[in-house]
């Protein structure tokens, strides 16, 4: 089963959940997670395994060739992302905007614009006895997430199979690089908190899932704080609450250590437990 963990904002406890729930499966089966905030992965902090892969991962842009280009301007009507622009006798290429869709080389009439690759980022995979642990991480000054979230899950695909439950942690919000992250999920699970700025960007997530036709449901993250808005909310529109995790300066200090919350704090782990019997109960299900 490949859940995705994801939230209408940063801050919520996205990393919290997704390392104590990776942590807490593998306990009992092979876990894969996936750190997909390509931006700024963190996962790794909490999840210390053996490294066992590392590699440069590519986009492809265009490259200019003058002596071939015969200046007719096709390049620069079929990109979408104006990263293709012709000045005069000059082809002007941008690879922060490009998008890699091939259009401007493969449409060229002389095969002036080939693509090349230029690197983006790195992908790491670490191994801790049942947990496998990925994550990718952008080169400093790359603006594109999504081609490198596409590349980190391809990467899980072709190396671990259907019977490994796959933990994707998204990055938050609700742009395209969550698009990216949630779209081929099985499940999605959003991480709130009771106020209202949580409702609100809460409210935003589910609207967004509801147009990707995604299956979700919600953890309550630092539950006791704020109000019941969230919890009416989920319940006016049937939505299941998996777990509620407690607001307790006891969870900040371990997770300020850089440690998993639910060896120490047995509430945590019951409702870790709450949320293995869901995704137990909905696996057993939809096979």
């Amino acid at each position: 089963m490949k859940i995705a963990i994801a939230s209408g904002k940063g801050g919520t406890g996205k990393t919290t959940l997704s390392t104590n729930l990776s942590a807490f499966l593998a306990e009992t089966s092979p876990v894969v997670l996936c750190d997909l905030d390509v931006e700024e992965p963190n996962s790794g902090l909490f999840i210390r395994g053996e490294l066992v892969h590392k590699e440069d991962k590519f986009k492809m842009v265009p490259e200019w060739k003058e002596n071939e280009c015969i200046l007719c301007g096709n390049c620069q009507k079929v990109c979408n992302f104006h990263a293709v622009i012709q000045l005069g006798e000059m082809i002007m290429v941008f690879p922060e905007l490009c998008h890699g869709c091939y259009a401007c080389s493969e449409l060229c009439p002389t095969s002036s614009l080939p693509m090349i690759p230029k690197k983006m980022g790195e992908l790491k995979h670490f191994q801790k006895e049942n947990l496998n642990f990925i994550e990718s991480r952008l080169d400093i000054g790359e603006e594109q997430a999504v081609p490198l979230i596409a590349q980190t899950i391809h990467y899980v695909e072709e190396n671990f199979n259907d019977e490994v439950v796959r933990i994707f942690d998204a990055p938050p919000g609700t742009s395209c690089p969550v698009i990216e992250a949630t779209k081929d999920a099985d499940f999605i699970i959003l991480v709130t908190e009771p106020t209202p700025f949580g409702l609100h960007d809460l409210s935003l997530a589910v609207e967004t899932m509801k147009e990707l036709k995604k299956e979700f449901g919600v953890v309550v993250n630092r539950y006791g704080i704020g109000n019941d808005d969230v919890l009416d909310y989920c319940n006016e529109n049937n939505i299941p609450v998996l777990a509620r995790i407690p607001n307790s300066r006891k969870i900040a200090e371990i997770y300020a250590e850089g440690k998993l919350i639910y060896p120490e704090i047995p509430e945590v782990k019951q409702q870790l437990e709450k949320v293995k019997t869901f995704i137990m109960n909905k696996t057993a299900k939809d096979n």
